[in-house]
């Protein structure tokens, strides 16, 4: 919303030594978000001033058409002779009178006037638009050019109110009564303690039967309809300069006279009006739903399909007008023309003035419908002043006879749908209790009748809502009014006091734990957005029957492209990774930890809770068993070196064993010892895949997997090549774990190391003769490392080595190299028992 100061010093006395920024400063302070304050003329100087067109002569011999004039500026350049003007526009004849800017003047922008020399004349100045002035556009597309009323040489800059301040407001969806003049200067006095000039209270004649017929078919869309009829305007009036401006400075375009008024008043009043060409409109007016099919074309030239939940005004025709949103081309007020005939204009000369009420929640569904956003409806959805309709219909009616030379007829319709008063009750020290801060029951009252309410009873106060504020609808909203007129800033800042014992749970431990392992590993975190489509799972490889097909469809998603919820963590950091290496990063390790969503398909409708109490365990039950499966997971990906070269040495590439790792890292967070297994499982590359898996109740469990991606898949992403990722379930590596962390004990005697190389076939994992060799060592194995895998001729055929490094130690003393032995050597006994392993050597 555009407040141009000088207009909201009409309704407000606000102390003429206030400039813009301290009305701003005032208004932030009651709750407005006065986000800038534009000074209009700024750096105007004069003269600028009326001028009346003498000659035009055409200018021969250039690209473009170029005039030069003589303007009768009266005495402002001194002399009182003609000014001569060079000129290119052509929307001005001999005669007109125009805005004339003389040597010696600057305009916006410090653009300095001068006499200069220009297609062979001498211009002493220039005939001035309304861009150069910086009033916006008039509609006219050229020069500005006035009524003849107005004398050669007077003071434009006066005339066209060039120099002001315009507050440029953020207005809130619950505070929709600042969509106006009215509303802005309500708060702008309660700011400055100052009395209000209502520009609603005005004399409004009673309804009768007279008036134009309307019918309301749907009183629950429209509760108010008052109709007021004008005759006999003058089809050449214009709108005059005053509210020419005060529109341009509220951002809106001037149009025509009767279109002018109705924006002028619902900017002035905050209520929508709509202006009917009399002649055009077939029999009463109504109000109802579209049929599903109907057609409509509205204001813009766009023909609109209707829908069933469409609110329309119609005729005996159909519909001619989106109540709320815009009206119909088929009544639309019809400009000035002059009759070829008799040479007399012509043009809408009776109308009827529509000021409604309609419901704001079927107004929003309707522009978002139709993709049409308006001023009218945007005030209708944030909630208008139903009892404001009829002073609306009043002032626009007095502003058609006053500019427009009509009469208003007696006939008024008001067609109103009974209603009682809001009323909240709320204690009196309700306000103290939501601040903390001891405001007392007369600055309770005070403060809630400042802002429009009637205000009853002694510790329990009964309030009475005025009818502009739909927004206030509980005692929580009546304290925040209180609270914000007292100042937020005014409140204590007071640190809140945890009872002892509360903190993080364990869970959210471990997922901190994780992300501090893994950025302090190297890798950076990136967080995504959770949407994805199926396209993503089609480019991973991912088999129709995979868990993770399953996913939860949005209703309403941000991207067509992207209407899933996530099933894995994987394509949001290739994504990520993907966009990273195009910007020329190549060396890349990223991480995320989050939620994945999984549909059960045993997912029952969400019901939908009550407000005003807190729901019973059952209905949060209930809630919970309508959410999908949320697993919480981790992920890496890693392309490009891990380790950097340097005069330290040669740097080395990421791979899938980096990969491994990162999984390795998370579970020691949750005090889990990886196994790890050789797996097929998209998106990864068969032969580099692996399955990580942990011990839950003595039994081995999937938690994730890793290794490099398949090239298909790199291919397909336009991913960096051997790019590697990871990902594991962290609510099972939880399940695995055997509760909190605890210190390791650490021995103060020496260890002894055994090396131990066994031969067995290719086709066993190292992981089962690791899992050998560790039950078979005992107690004493504090941990056991592959250092070597060897294949060659001289041990056959499908034959590999493995050599694995194992470190005895013992809590209370010094191992004998007997003790040592022992366990190595049962130790390997075990391996060979379970995989047929041969020692080597």
């Amino acid at each position: 919303m555009r407040v141009p100061l000088s207009w909201l010093r009409e309704y407000v006395d606000l102390p003429a030594t206030e400039s813009g920024r301290d009305v701003q400063a005032k208004l932030i302070a009651v709750g407005l978000e006065v986000e800038t304050v534009e000074r209009l003329g700024e750096g105007l100087k004069g003269p600028l001033v009326v001028g009346q067109v003498l000659t035009i002569e055409e200018l021969e011999g250039f690209k473009k058409p170029i005039r030069f004039c003589t303007v009768d500026v009266g005495d402002a350049n001194g002399t009182g002779e003609p000014q001569e003007i060079v000129c290119g526009a052509r929307n001005f004849s001999v005669g007109d009178k125009v805005v004339v800017v003389l040597p010696g003047a600057v305009l916006p922008g410090d653009f300095k006037i001068a006499a200069r020399k220009t297609y062979g004349r001498t211009s002493h100045g220039m005939i001035c638009s309304g861009d150069e002035l910086g009033m916006g556009d008039d509609g006219s597309g050229g020069i500005i050019v006035l009524p003849p009323e107005y004398e050669a040489g007077t003071d434009a800059i006066e005339l066209l109110e060039l120099v002001d301040e315009v507050l440029d407001i953020a207005v809130t969806p619950d505070r929709g009564y600042c969509l106006s003049m009215r509303g802005v200067a309500r708060e702008a006095a309660t700011a400055y303690g100052l009395p209000l000039r209502d520009p609603a209270l005005l004399d409004v004649p009673p309804p009768n039967s007279a008036g134009y017929p309307v019918k309301v078919s749907d009183p629950l869309g429209c509760d108010r309809f008052t109709a007021r009829t004008v005759t006999g305007l003058e089809p050449e009036a214009r709108s005059p300069i005053w509210l020419q401006r005060r529109l341009q400075k509220a951002g809106m375009r001037p149009i025509s006279l009767a279109v002018d008024i109705t924006n002028y008043v619902m900017l002035e009043l905050g209520q929508p009006l709509h202006a009917y060409d009399r002649a055009t409109v077939d029999g009463p007016i109504g109000v109802r739903r579209a049929t599903p099919g109907e057609q409509l074309t509205t204001l813009d030239g766009t023909k609109r399909v209707l829908d069933a939940g469409d609110l329309v005004i119609t005729d005996n025709r159909g519909p001619i007008g989106l109540a709320g949103v815009m009206g119909g081309a088929n009544t639309e007020i019809a400009g000035p023309v002059t009759d070829p005939e008799t040479g007399q204009p012509r043009g809408t000369t009776d109308i009827v003035v529509e000021a409604a009420h309609f419901d704001a929640i079927s107004i929003a569904r309707t522009a978002r419908r139709h993709k049409l956003s308006s001023e009218a409806a945007k005030r209708f959805e944030r909630g208008v002043d139903p009892e404001a309709a009829s002073a609306a219909a009043q002032r626009t009616v007095d502003l058609l006879v006053l500019l427009g030379g009509g009469t208003a007829e007696d006939g008024v319709t008001e067609v109103v749908s009974p209603r009682g008063p809001r009323t909240i009750t709320i204690p009196a020290d309700h306000p103290d209790k939501v601040a903390g801060v001891a405001y007392g029951r007369e600055t309770v009252v005070r403060r809630l009748q400042q802002v429009g309410c009637d205000v009853y009873g002694q510790d329990e106060l009964v309030v009475t809502v005025p009818s502009w504020r739909p927004d206030l609808g509980d005692p929580n909203d009546l304290a925040e009014e209180v609270i914000r007129l007292e100042g937020y800033e005014n409140l204590p800042s007071t640190l809140p006091k945890p009872p002892a014992g509360r903190g993080l749970t364990e869970r959210q431990r471990l997922h901190r734990r994780v992300g501090r392992a893994l950025a302090g590993a190297g890798y950076v975190e990136a967080l995504n957005y959770p949407f994805t489509g199926s396209h993503v799972l089609d480019q991973l490889g991912i088999e129709a029957d995979d868990p993770r097909r399953a996913a939860v469809t949005l209703v309403n998603p941000l991207s067509d492209e992207e209407p899933d919820l996530r099933t894995t963590l994987i394509p949001g950091l290739l994504g990520a990774l993907r966009r990273n290496y195009g910007r020329g990063t190549h060396d890349l390790a990223l991480f995320e930890t989050g939620p994945v969503f999984r549909a059960t398909g045993d997912e029952r409708p969400a019901s939908r809770l009550v407000v005003d109490r807190r729901p019973t365990d059952d209905e949060i039950a209930s809630l919970d068993a309508s959410l999908p499966q949320q697993p919480r997971r981790a992920a890496v990906v890693l392309a490009g070196g891990r380790e950097q070269a340097g005069w330290w040495g040669e740097g080395r590439p990421g791979t899938w064993a980096d990969a491994i790792e990162a999984g390795r890292t998370v579970a020691r967070e949750a005090g889990v010892e990886l196994i790890v297994r050789q797996d097929q499982h998209a998106p990864f590359h068969p032969g580099r895949c692996a399955a990580l898996l942990a011990l839950v109740d003595g039994e081995e469990v999937l938690v994730g997997n890793a290794g490099e991606l398949h090239p298909r898949v790199i291919k397909s992403l336009a991913l960096p090549e051997r790019t590697c990722a990871m990902e594991i379930d962290l609510d099972r590596l939880e399940r695995a774990g055997t509760g909190p962390l605890r210190a390791p004990k650490i021995s103060a005697f020496p260890v002894a190391t055994q090396d131990v190389a066994l031969v067995v076939d290719g086709s066993v994992p190292a992981a089962d003769v690791e899992s050998a060799l560790r039950d078979g060592a005992g107690e004493l194995l504090e941990s056991l490392r592959l250092f070597d895998v060897f294949t060659g001729e001289q041990l056959g055929a499908g034959k590999k080595s493995l050599a694995y490094a194992l470190r005895f130690r013992a809590a209370d003393r010094t191992l004998t190299a007997e003790e040592a032995s022992a366990a190595r050597d049962a130790a390997v006994a075990v391996a060979v028992e379970r995989t047929g392993a041969v020692l080597r050597g």
